[in-house]
């Protein structure tokens, strides 16, 4: 019965998934961007979230810029408070690249600008104005960033990246803690 039904044999299995998606990259330029979470800087509560964007130059050593956005709101009975954290970073990573991937160790250092606006709940409604109904505040402080990073080439010069890590912030005298995380998409011509 099994010889009379024949079945086609193939010599050749089905392509392999690297040639359905082949990778066009290798250069030494590297741009990204995402989706960045994370703690607020010098704020040890809620969750900040927002958008960033980086680039780096070279292969086993790379260097370059970065800078994200975030924004964190909390309320208490009397306050909501709204804080915005702009980080700007010069960075430097070890990286290798293992077949599609890229593995990296990032640090950035650089200053993070915090903008903090405070409303007086039900302020309006009491009549309050001025300084007793909104408050805003500015401050620079310096901070750094140290990020483990998973870069996956999908298609041709397109990333899928993962990055996050512990960062510091020096704000008051103090040193403050968090961690950051971004989530995105790359280009590496």
């Amino acid at each position: 019965m099994v010889a009379l039904g024949g079945a086609r044999v193939r010599a050749e299995g089905p392509p392999p998934a690297d040639d359905a998606w082949p990778v066009r990259s290798g250069g030494r330029l590297a741009l990204d961007a995402g989706l960045t979470f994370g703690l607020p800087a010098a704020w040890q509560t809620g969750l900040s979230t927002g958008v960033g964007a980086g680039v780096m130059v070279g292969r086993r050593w790379a260097w370059g810029l970065r800078a994200s956005w975030s924004t964190a709101t909390e309320s208490s009975l009397a306050w909501t408070v709204t804080r915005q954290d702009i980080r700007l970073r010069a960075a430097g990573a070890v990286q290798h690249a293992v077949g599609r991937g890229v593995f990296a160790l990032r640090l950035g250092l650089g200053p993070t600008v915090v903008h903090e606006g405070r409303v007086r709940n039900q302020g309006m409604r009491a009549g309050l104005t001025g300084s007793d109904l909104e408050q805003a505040t500015f401050a620079t402080l310096p901070a750094a960033d140290l990020e483990a990073v998973v870069a996956v080439h999908v298609a041709g010069p397109w990333l899928m990246i993962l990055s996050g890590g512990p960062s510091v912030t020096l704000a008051d005298g103090t040193i403050h803690g968090g961690w950051t995380t971004l989530l995105g998409a790359g280009w590496q011509p």
